[in-house]
């Protein structure tokens, strides 16, 4: 079935919410009618199984792409597909690669990612994020509130689409609710972002996704998937979905990026460690947030910081540390990176990103021969958000992927 190609794509209208008009559509992949793939789910379980998702994913993508170019789709209407950033690591087969260039250069897509993505292979969801966006496309993250860690994940993906998850509609009197909602709302607002509903399906699901800020919407109350129409209609006064500006990315160091804004101040590492501990201390709330660490070396990552860092990533979407000498998985639940020879050798950082909250210290080793704890360090704390978001990206680019089987396949 791979080799044949023989995926259908279906589409589910995009509807601004303030008018009722179609903004675009959602494509939906089919695995060949009548047979045991025909479900989605179980067309990626089967080439998972079979060591080769990246390059359904890749079939499925064009497939979509094809057929809107067929449809004359247009630049007016936008069209969201899913995509796996392993599929971006893996490349594009050959045979698909001049339906994807077309589609570059004739269609206003959105590419939807969901928040695992970044746990499983956080450096590979960026590269993906800024391929997307260097073909002048936009990004959405999907299914955000189907899992509260996801919260962390906005800022770092910046997507211009966040697609609340159908099960928000389902309960919107549960506390968790409100605390997802609060959370979309603030990047929203800060960022300019669309907030889309997914699963509407009665009235009663509309109105509510009105109140948690949606404008555009999407479920079987407007339309089930299908085929596209041959020439999509498009009402003069539809202005296609807002996509932001592509956030600038630094080739800095959290030292770097922060002291070139805040004040920087010299003091010895036991003056530091309480500073460093408080920040780890913000990881463990009712939002766990993301946590990066930067050790210089794995000498400096303790049984003690050890037993810390497992009991936060616990309860914690992605908990990082990185050092000369460490291992993949320094820990269970830890994701380890071994520095090279490179600029970070020389920082000790610690970094916190939550839903509503950010912290970040950034230290620089003066290179002191003396005790341990009485080697100086230049320093500067910052609780900005957007610097704090900007140190914390610079730090995913060292964090390989997730080893799997499949992945290992599609990379080889």
């Amino acid at each position: 079935m791979l080799d044949r190609r023989a995926v259908t794509p279906v589409f589910q209208p995009l509807i601004d919410l303030a008018t009722g008009r179609v903004l675009g559509y959602e494509a939906l992949s089919r695995g060949p009618a009548g047979t045991p793939w025909e479900s989605p789910a179980a067309l990626f379980a089967a080439a998972r199984a079979a060591g080769r998702e990246s390059e359904l994913d890749w079939i499925c993508r064009a497939a979509a792409y094809r057929a809107a170019l067929d449809a004359d789709l247009g630049t007016e209407l936008t069209l969201f597909v899913n995509m796996e950033p392993t599929a971006w690591r893996a490349g594009c087969p050959a045979d698909l690669e001049p339906v994807v260039e077309q589609a570059q250069r004739r269609l206003r897509v959105v590419t939807e990612m969901t928040e695992r993505a970044i746990a499983e292979d956080p450096s590979g969801l960026l590269s993906a994020v800024e391929s997307c966006r260097a073909a002048g496309w936009g990004v959405a993250l999907d299914d955000v509130g189907a899992d509260p860690m996801s919260l962390a994940m906005l800022p770092f993906v910046h997507p211009d689409v966040v697609k609340l998850d159908m099960g928000l509609l389902q309960a919107p009197d549960d506390p968790k609710t409100a605390q997802v909602v609060a959370a979309v709302y603030a990047y929203a607002e800060a960022s300019g972002a669309t907030v889309l509903a997914e699963g509407i399906e009665t009235t009663r699901h509309l109105a509510a996704a009105r109140t948690m800020g949606a404008t555009v919407g999407q479920g079987w109350h407007f339309g089930r998937p299908a085929p596209l129409p041959a020439r999509p209609s498009l009402s003069p006064s539809v202005r296609p979905l807002r996509l932001l500006a592509t956030p600038i990315a630094a080739d800095q160091t959290p030292f770097e990026i922060v002291a070139a804004q805040r004040p920087v101040t010299r003091t010895s590492k036991s003056q530091l460690m309480p500073l460093s501990r408080h920040l780890e201390a913000l990881a463990g709330g009712d939002e766990p947030p993301v946590l990066l660490a930067c050790f210089q070396e794995a000498r400096h990552f303790t049984p003690a910081t050890a037993t810390r860092f497992r009991r936060i990533a616990k309860h914690s979407p992605l908990v990082a540390a990185l050092g000369i000498g460490l291992p993949a998985e320094p820990v269970p639940g830890v994701r380890g990176a071994c520095l090279g020879d490179d600029r970070l050798r020389g920082e000790w950082n610690v970094i916190v990103v939550g839903p509503h909250r950010a912290a970040a210290l950034v230290a620089r080793d003066l290179g002191d021969e003396c005790m341990d704890s009485a080697r100086r360090f230049d320093f500067a704390i910052t609780h900005d958000r957007a610097l704090v978001v900007a140190a914390a990206r610079s730090l995913l680019r060292h964090i390989a992927p997730v080893s799997t089987p499949a992945l290992e396949m599609a990379i080889a």
